[in-house]
């Protein structure tokens, strides 16, 4: 059974579009750096979609855990991954609630998956899952959506203090800078000089959000 069957997130044509998805280079030179430091370390990608930064982490030569709670786009990433043989393995489940042992992994990807939260609540679990499973040192790299993507008098939902709905009509996560920071030290990550804090998609001062791309947080943290 698929547990986002009938939601954007399950459709065909999403789906074919993530298939086709070239892997994110920033993260790619972040893991290739962290990989000098922990040969033959374990990486956990968390909403891994279909693959697209997965696959070529196990390539690299991570032993990779990818997780999406769609079941269409965990077999999309099945289909993707040729090999290498042993290097990745994907599971079904959520953000919040990870298939992995505690201290597991040494490096965390938090790609586009966070934004997706309804909740703060649901994003703070995910964020602790993710510390969790996070050795001491492990690298965190995130990629997550920007408080800059809505206009400033735009406001969250009732009694929450980081989820709007303006962007898609669905409850997500758009978070400023500090709040950013703050949520992640909160759980023990602390910011990395390798991937500083950037923002993608940033409308010029004055100018009209509407029909715009998603601005976008990405930066490198590690475990405290």
């Amino acid at each position: 059974m698929d547990p986002l069957a009938g939601s954007p997130w399950s459709a065909p044509g999403t789906v074919a579009g993530f298939a086709t998805s070239p892997p994110n280079e920033t993260l790619m030179r972040f893991a290739a750096g962290e990989l000098a430091r922990v040969p033959g370390g374990r990486a956990i990608d968390i909403g891994c979609g279909a693959g697209r930064n997965a696959v070529p982490l196990a390539e690299q030569g991570w032993v990779v855990l990818g997780t999406d709670w769609s079941l269409p786009m965990i077999e999309a990433a099945t289909l993707r991954a040729a090999g290498p043989p042993g290097r990745l393995r994907l599971a079904l489940a959520p953000m919040d609630a990870l298939p992995a042992g505690d201290e597991e992994f040494d490096l965390v990807i938090a790609h586009g998956i966070w934004n997706l939260a309804e909740s703060a609540a649901e994003f703070r679990r995910g964020v602790a899952e993710a510390a969790r499973v996070a050795r001491p040192g492990a690298g965190l790299f995130v990629f997550t959506f920007s408080r800059h993507t809505l206009p400033p008098a735009v406001q969250p939902v009732a009694c929450e203090p980081f989820v709007f709905t303006e962007f898609s009509g669905r409850r997500q996560v758009f978070l400023t800078d500090d709040q950013l920071f703050s949520e992640l030290a909160a759980a023990g990550f602390i910011a990395d000089a390798a991937v500083p804090l950037t923002e993608h998609n940033r409308p010029a001062a004055g100018s009209l959000h509407t029909g715009r791309a998603p601005v976008i947080y990405e930066a490198a943290f590690r475990r405290a």
